[in-house]
């Protein structure tokens, strides 16, 4: 036979207090230390992204705000086949890549985001609208990311497009 001890502690309540729903436990106080989360520092990436790209990209914007949002360990790994994929590391490679981008596109709006949040990970589906530099061509696609963010810095980010082939139609590579 299993004996399990329990130590239990005397409280004593008002008739009323006993019939009342437990309250809810205190929401956690962010201190001045505590990092931003996972979804606000995406949102300031985004943000900073657009403005990197429809400023014309590297020499021409401001990479800061960008990268103000990076671990120096980040990791970027995208589609081979896109004229701007491969895997990028650290900032200077996200800035690569970006500088990339905004040489192909001259907008790239988020038409729709949608933040699907779990711990550190975020999977964002993007509904978007792109707007080819070279062909002056119009696409609009679907595009998903899977993204880490840790200590309020994004350590890994994993693009996925819905028609690798709808962006090199757009952009004119063959």
């Amino acid at each position: 036979m299993t004996t399990e001890s329990v130590t239990t502690e005397s409280v004593t309540t008002t008739p009323q207090e006993s019939d009342a729903p437990p309250a809810p436990p205190a929401p956690p106080v962010a201190s001045a230390t505590s990092a931003p989360s996972a979804l606000s520092v995406l949102e300031t990436f985004f943000a900073a992204e657009a403005v990197y790209v429809e400023g014309g990209g590297r020499g021409k914007a401001s990479f800061a705000d960008l990268a103000a949002c990076l671990s120096p360990d980040v990791v970027m790994y995208q589609a081979p086949g896109l004229p701007y994929g491969g895997e990028r590391h650290g900032p200077s490679g996200i800035e690569d890549f970006v500088a990339a981008l905004s040489e192909a596109w001259r907008e790239f709006e988020f038409l729709e985001q949608r933040f699907v949040v779990d711990g550190d990970t975020v999977v964002i589906l993007n509904r978007a609208r792109l707007t080819a530099r070279s062909t002056g061509h119009v696409l609009e696609t679907w595009l998903m990311q899977m993204m880490t963010v840790r200590d309020g810095l994004i350590v890994e980010i994993r693009p996925f497009y819905w028609d690798t082939k709808a962006v090199d139609a757009a952009l004119g590579v063959a």
